[in-house]
């Protein structure tokens, strides 16, 4: 009588490439409650922009139109540095600290953990931007002729496009020095070259090929459209579809180069 041998137990399926909600949601969850403990984290990505704006707007107390002039453009520019910095830096240290190659071990793919912190930085870029954007239209008398929620928008896809880099960039990083070392080389090339301080036909004409695809470049445009137009204009569509655009590209590309330590 033939006798046969008890098959083994069948490993755990590998993640496939596709997102799935429950590990997105979890991996959110996970980082709120970290960011929850680290209250300096949180006046940092929340506090932080809205002082930057009153500083600016008391810089320019006896101007108020040149803080009109720039004032819309840096409540772009202030939340997407923030968020840049915050998570390079948080992402860095869950892989020094194994947290994610534990985390990477489990059924768990890079896309569902790329796209779990950022939906938690993302709700925390909403808080920001809304209270940013609040403070800087009714408070700071920041005058804009188009509609104020079209001016929330571009600061949220702002936001949104700082956590997408940060995410990237952190894969580069080897520790959290090395992150913020990233921030002359990613951030302030565009913030040069986004017209921000000269238009951007008026800069030698390698240069303004290079702002052109700066996504940085279209948030300033983007802000612009808002400050002088009353309706949304097809150059605004253009702008916000360009900057959420590359917010995802660079989500993509995240999740494409996630490591699961620093070697």
């Amino acid at each position: 009588m033939s006798t046969t041998t008890p098959a083994a137990p069948a490993a755990p399926a590998a993640p496939t490439g596709a997102l799935n909600a429950a590990r997105t949601m979890a991996t959110a969850a996970r980082v709120l409650r970290q960011l929850r403990h680290d209250p300096r984290t949180i006046a940092l990505l929340i506090l932080v922009p809205c002082l930057m704006l009153i500083l600016l707007r008391y810089v320019f107390d006896a101007s108020p139109r040149t803080f009109d002039n720039i004032g819309a453009s840096l409540l772009g520019i202030f939340p997407l540095i923030t968020m840049f910095l915050v998570t390079s830096i948080a992402t860095l240290r869950e892989r020094t600290s194994g947290t994610l190659e534990r985390l990477l071990a489990m059924p768990l793919g890079k896309a569902d953990l790329i796209a779990g912190y950022a939906l938690a930085f993302g709700g925390l870029a909403i808080v920001q931007s809304a209270l940013a954007t609040g403070l800087a239209v009714w408070l700071l008398g920041l005058d804009v002729t188009g509609s104020a929620w079209l001016l929330l928008l571009v600061a949220l896809l702002d936001a949104l496009l700082g956590t997408a880099l940060g995410l990237f960039v952190s894969a580069f990083a080897a520790s959290e020095f090395q992150a913020v070392q990233f921030m002359p080389a990613v951030i302030f090339p565009q913030l040069l070259l986004c017209g921000l301080f000269t238009a951007r036909s008026n800069m030698h004409p390698v240069l303004e090929a290079i702002s052109d695809v700066l996504p940085m470049s279209y948030a300033v445009d983007g802000m612009n459209e808002v400050l002088h137009h009353t309706d949304m204009t097809a150059t605004f569509v253009r702008d916000v579809s360009i900057v959420a655009g590359c917010a995802v590209l660079v989500l993509t590309l995240g999740a494409a180069t996630l490591r699961r330590r620093t070697a």
